[in-house]
C-alpha cells in the first residue's frame, strides 16, 4: 500500500513566546518493509535554525529553533510511504523465551547491543512484582517467543477498555493495571514491560495507522491519530510486530515513524519555551490510501 499522511499540530499560547526550542519525531522512518518516497516539514514561525539529524535509535529527527515572538506555532508534516507486508508467521516456530532470555542475560558477553538495548527499564516501563505477576502466567518454560507476545497481545486487548480520558503521558503501568483501561501508548508499555520483566527485548513503535468510518459514515478530515504498538525481537527471525490495542500483527496497513525504548524516545514534538504561559494544542491527522501497489 501507499499512504499519503498529514499530520498538523498547532500550539497556540495565551502570552507570547520569545524563544523556543523543539526536537520533532515526524519524518517516517525507512526499513526493509517501508520505503519513504517523499516527507516535507512545514514551521510557522519559520525557524531561525533548523537541524536535521538521524537520533541513537536511528530515526529521523529535526531540532528547530525559533526566535521570533510568537503565540501560535504550527508544526506540518506530510509524507507519502510505500508499506509491504509481512510474511506470514508461525509464531509457535520461534525459539522458547527462557532460551533467547539465557542468551541475552548481562553474562553473555555475545549479545547485540541493537537487541539488548531494548531489554533495559525505561521511564514508561518499569518493572514492578504487580506487572511480573500479571505476565506470568504467559511464559511458562519452553514456550515459544512470539507465542508468549501473541496472547499477552491478545490479554491486554481483551482484558483493557479502550478509554483516552482515563491516562495521560505521565500514567504508568501500575495505574493502568489498576484501571484497566487506556490507550495505544499505555496498551504499548504494558506489553513491552511484560517482556522486559522476563529478560525479553521489545521496543516502542509510534506511527500511524489506516483507519475506516462507521458503515454508512464518510472518513472525517483530521479524524485520525498517531497510533503506538510493540517490536519483540525473535532469533532466526528477527523483530516482528505486535499491536495490542487491535490484537494483531501488523501488515501493510500500519506506518511506522521512529523505534525507541518507550515514548519518552520518539515524542512527535517536545520543546523548552522561554514565555507562552497556558496553551492548547489542536492536532489533526490524515491516512489516506494513495493507490496499491502492484506487487
Amino acid at each position: 500500500m501507499i499512504f499519503e499522511v498529514s499530520h498538523k499540530t498547532v500550539y497556540h499560547y495565551t502570552a507570547p513566546v520569545a524563544q523556543a526550542h523543539h526536537l520533532v519525531h515526524l519524518a517516517p522512518r525507512p526499513h526493509p518493509r517501508q520505503r519513504v518516497v517523499r516527507h516535507t516539514l512545514l514551521v510557522e514561525p519559520v525557524p531561525a535554525s533548523r537541524s536535521d539529524f538521524t537520533d541513537y535509535f536511528g530515526n529521523p529527527a529535526s531540532t528547530l529553533s525559533i526566535e521570533s515572538n510568537h503565540t501560535e506555532l504550527l508544526i506540518h508534516s506530510r509524507c507519502v510511504v510505500d508499506v509491504v507486508a509481512p510474511k506470514p508467521i508461525d509464531v509457535k516456530a520461534s525459539e522458547p523465551w527462557d532460551r533467547v532470555a539465557a542468551s541475552l542475560a548481562p553474562a553473555r558477553k555475545s549479545y547485540d547491543i541493537e537487541v539488548a538495548q531494548y531489554l533495559m527499564p525505561s521511564h514508561h516501563t518499569t518493572i514492578t512484582p504487580r506487572l511480573i505477576a500479571f505476565a506470568e502466567p504467559f511464559f511458562p518454560p519452553g514456550r515459544p517467543i512470539l507465542e508468549c507476545a501473541r496472547d499477552l497481545t491478545n490479554a491486554i486487548y481483551t482484558g483493557f477498555a479502550y478509554d483516552n480520558a482515563a491516562t495521560d503521558i505521565a500514567t504508568t503501568i501500575e495505574e493502568v493495571l489498576s484501571i484497566r483501561r487506556g490507550v495505544c501508548q499505555d496498551f504499548a508499555h504494558l506489553l513491552i514491560g511484560a517482556m522486559r520483566a522476563y529478560g525479553l527485548p521489545a521496543r516502542y513503535v509510534s506511527g500511524y495507522l489506516l483507519t475506516y468510518p462507521a458503515p454508512g459514515k464518510e472518513k472525517l478530515v483530521g479524524a485520525d491519530a498517531s497510533h503506538a504498538w510493540v517490536s519483540v525481537w525473535a532469533p532466526q527471525i528477527g523483530w516482528v510486530d505486535f499491536d495490542p490495542t487491535n490484537n494483531l500483527i501488523p501488515r501493510d496497513e500500519h506506518i511506522t515513524i521512529a523505534y525507541g525504548r518507550d515514548f519518552q524516545d520518539v515524542s512527535p514534538v517536545t520543546g523548552v519555551l522561554l514565555g507562552g504561559g497556558k496553551h492548547k494544542i489542536d492536532v489533526a491527522v490524515d491516512v489516506t490510501p494513495a493507490l496499491t501497489a502492484a506487487r
